[in-house]
């Protein structure tokens, strides 16, 4: 049987793509090289599968730094409203959580997964499992066919590569899609790991001084080498036998990975600040205030709770300070030294984890030789290409599946229209 369109790749694009392309009549093949299809979506948002968020489009395209502006077109087609209404189309009721993240109100990414499965079968989409694609072939102006790594050829005249980026393997995200796109005359913008911990030598890193210790609602930055700030990034972080990682961490690992690169340095500079709604001579006479009430009380105690225990000890200790000394003996220039500390400590980094340990791949087929509103190749007639293979990334919180979703939906449905 000859089909209309061949989706490579069985993630949260392909899976969406297969249903946009049937849904316009397109008779579908679905190719990937696992034995599970939704195998990343099954692990997103912890397992809960955060489907997308509900920030207004413009909030959206600015928590995807990876040419989140490209989007702009696509999402005035096709956006987070959308797909909350398709899910829910599918019997898949949602709830909105902290800072727009729509997750099912089940709590199982399996449910998210079989909705998309059955979907998909219901439309008659034809599913390959276990089938690694060898090649796209080409002719000089459009794709001709796919070959299969057991030989077959399947003529096509529309081909969507949904394969995902470099990161999270045990999917199948090996970064077999770059080959393609290079073969038919794409560039690939050069990938680096972005959503990823950070890795640093610092001593207290080494040690395992701070292991295992969270902090809430920080604020965690990146600083260039000349002292200027590059970015800065809101909520909790954990510091960890290598460096640091959590939500606040992965944020700014891009920034990481981006300043070493262009500052050709082996460390690049970041600080946490732990009262990131204070200044910090309001922060210092607050503090000086509880030692004027209690001039007899040890500061370890007088300070108790305002950070966790262990933080308290290492920045009181690297501020100089003994943590039993009493308010009436507290050294005022150490004191200040140490408010200095809680409002920016300050920490060398040298990279983060590898690619493969990304929760996303950034860079990938450069967006200038796509079309925005069909996803369609510039350069080959009937090519078509959405989730990460592409050179768009977002921040964790539903961007990245949202980008996958949308980006998949206009890829099918203008497949299935070629």
């Amino acid at each position: 049987m000859k089909y209309d369109v061949i989706v490579i790749g069985g993630g949260p694009s392909g899976l969406m793509a297969s249903v946009a392309a049937a849904s316009n009549g397109a008779r579908v093949l679905l190719l990937d090289k696992g034995d599970k299809l939704g195998r990343k979506l099954a692990i997103s948002g912890g397992g809960r599968c955060n489907v997308t968020n509900r920030l207004p489009v413009d909030e959206i395209i600015q928590h995807i730094p990876g040419n989140g502006r490209f989007l702009y077109s696509a999402f005035s087609i096709f956006n987070n409203e959308h797909i909350i209404a398709f899910f829910e189309g599918l019997g898949i009721a949602l709830k909105e959580e902290d800072n727009g993240r729509m997750f099912p109100v089940s709590n199982k990414a399996s449910d998210v997964v079989a909705a998309l499965l059955n979907k998909i079968k219901a439309l008659g989409v034809t599913i390959w499992s276990n089938t690694p694609v060898e090649t796209i072939q080409y002719d000089e102006e459009a794709v001709t066919a796919v070959v299969l790594k057991n030989g077959t050829v399947l003529p096509t005249k529309a081909v969507i590569v949904a394969v995902g980026g470099k990161s999270v393997p045990h999917t199948g995200s090996t970064g077999d899609g770059y080959h393609w796109a290079k073969k038919a005359g794409h560039t690939i913008t050069d990938l680096y790991p972005t959503e990823v911990p950070i890795t640093s030598k610092e001593a207290f890193v080494t040690s395992k001084t701070l292991q295992g210790l969270s902090l809430r609602n920080i604020s965690l930055s990146v600083w260039n080498p000349k002292g200027k700030l590059i970015k800065a990034h809101s909520g909790d972080m954990i510091f960890t036998h290598f460096g640091i990682s959590g939500p606040a961490a992965l944020r700014c690992s891009q920034y990481v990975v981006k300043a070493l690169k262009k500052f050709k340095t082996t460390t690049i500079s970041m600080a946490v600040d732990a009262f990131p709604d204070k200044h910090e001579e309001t922060l210092f006479q607050e503090l000086n205030a509880l030692f004027k009430d209690e001039p007899k009380k040890a500061l370890k105690n007088v300070l108790k709770g305002i950070v966790p225990e262990r933080y308290l000890l290492f920045l009181v200790e690297k501020a100089g300070l003994s943590p039993d000394v009493t308010g009436e003996h507290l050294p005022k220039q150490h004191f200040r030294d140490f408010v200095t500390l809680l409002k920016k400590f300050t920490f060398e980094v040298n990279g983060t984890l590898s690619i493969e340990k990304a929760f996303v791949t950034g860079g990938g087929v450069s967006v200038k030789e796509i079309e925005p509103k069909t996803m369609a190749s510039k350069k080959k007639a009937g090519l078509y290409f959405c989730g990460e293979v592409l050179d768009l990334h977002g921040y964790t919180g539903g961007y990245n599946i949202t980008v996958a979703f949308v980006t998949g939906h206009l890829a099918g449905t203008n497949a299935a229209q070629h």
